[in-house]
């Protein structure tokens, strides 16, 4: 009798219930701003390496690291014992090469009195007239060489052609120095900027930046406006990044060398929401994403602002919060019933 009032309640016509399917779905969150942030050291664009032309012992040093020098201030001196001694040694052989050609002079004049006579040869008037040209040749010489030789002796005493900060000293008093040899660098302060690296996938983004922001980690307040000056053509063998220079423009005076700053490229902005690539389906209407609510998918149309790396930002049509399918889209029609299962999106991956 159950079985008779079973059937007479099932007629042919109903039709089976739906089939509840399953997606894998992700959170709707807010894409990266398109703010990237460099960390680097405030350097001068000017950084030079001072060195003695003449080698020498060093006799004394004149300042510190961190000292800020004038132009043509003395910085260190070489032992002035060497450089006197050949100086007088150019001046000596310089009255010599005088004197000889005062005598040569003397002898070619006095054998032209006699060729006119006839009292000398033509051969013996030349040879005396050889000595003279030799002489006056040997005079060019000495004062050429005593002129280099007061010269090195000026070269003894190292100084700067530009005022500039003292950023290190890389010679004592006593050591030994060869011409050549750095001795003292200095940096010039009038323009500053900032030395950062640039990994590979980044290098487009700097090169068309809009517009660069370097912060301070002394004085977070203060903000300075930055241009892309250089950029290295090769990565650096061991980190593998791009070294760049950042030119600051209109620097206050609190910003010194050797400061930690921070390059911003970009600005903040209204960041766009980001869905997982496969999210977005385009069914020859324009994209669409489906999106679940109450256990039901529904498709939405969306704008895609920008397909990226990381997945599609999305510009409208979706709210952050909302769970959207990112797997399991083929089959579904609108308003079916769906058993959500959460995926791990790759940021928060480990």
């Amino acid at each position: 009798m159950a079985a008779l009032l079973l059937l007479a309640g099932c007629s042919a016509g109903d039709a089976p219930p739906a089939a509840v399917r399953t997606v894998l779905v992700q959170t709707v969150a807010q894409a990266d701003s398109g703010m990237s942030i460099y960390t680097g050291e405030i350097r001068a664009r000017h950084e030079i390496d001072l060195a003695f032309r003449v080698g020498g012992k060093l006799a004394a040093r004149l300042v510190d690291a961190g000292a800020e020098i004038k132009a043509g201030q003395p910085l260190a001196r070489l032992d002035p014992a060497d450089l006197q001694l050949a100086a007088a040694t150019a001046r000596a052989q310089l009255a010599a090469a005088e004197s000889e050609l005062t005598t040569a002079k003397a002898e070619r004049e006095r054998y032209a009195g006699l060729l006119g006579k006839k009292f000398v040869s033509q051969a013996a008037f030349d040879a005396k007239d050889n000595a003279f040209n030799s002489a006056q040749a040997r005079l060019e010489q000495a004062r050429s060489q005593n002129q280099i030789s007061g010269n090195q002796a000026s070269y003894g005493t190292l100084s700067s052609e530009y005022p500039a900060v003292v950023t290190a000293v890389l010679a004592e008093a006593g050591q030994v120095v060869g011409a050549g040899q750095a001795v003292i660098r200095l940096a010039r302060p009038e323009e500053k900027e900032v030395a950062i690296a640039i990994p590979e996938n980044r290098l487009a983004e700097i090169k068309a930046a809009p517009s660069l922001a370097v912060n301070l980690w002394a004085e977070p307040k203060i903000t300075v406006r930055g241009e892309l000056r250089e950029l290295a053509p090769a990565a650096d063998p061991a980190t593998r990044t791009y070294a760049a220079r950042i030119r600051l423009i209109e620097p206050p005076p609190e910003v010194r060398l050797g400061m930690t700053a921070r390059v911003v490229v970009g600005s903040a902005g209204s960041a766009p929401l980001l869905v997982p690539l496969n999210a977005v389906l385009d069914q020859g209407q324009g994209p669409l994403v489906w999106v679940v609510s109450d256990g039901k998918a529904m498709p939405r149309p969306v704008q895609v602002a920008q397909f990226r790396e990381d997945g599609a930002a999305i510009s409208s049509g979706l709210q952050a919060g909302e769970v959207v399918v990112v797997a399991g889209t083929a089959k579904l029609v609108p308003g079916q019933s769906v058993q959500a299962k959460p995926v791990t999106p790759p940021s928060g991956q480990r």
